[in-house]
């Protein structure tokens, strides 16, 4: 069984955006900030998500 996530993309401004869903971010650091990498594969046809943590410490991670 596969699991799927639909997510609505909605025009803002002159770009198009989508939200990522909050389950997609269970094993990400709350309070530490992250870039969302899209990918595509031209091969296989497919989009992949990664995220990469930022690498700038937040102002919470500094205070600890």
């Amino acid at each position: 069984m596969a699991i799927e996530f639909r997510r609505k993309l909605y025009k803002r401004g002159s770009s198009f955006e989508t939200t990522i869903p909050k389950p997609m971010l269970f094993a990400l650091q709350e309070g530490r900030k992250y870039h969302v990498v899209f990918s595509y594969d031209t091969i296989a046809n497919k989009w992949y998500v990664k995220f990469e943590a930022n690498q700038k410490p937040s102002v919470e991670e500094k205070l600890r």
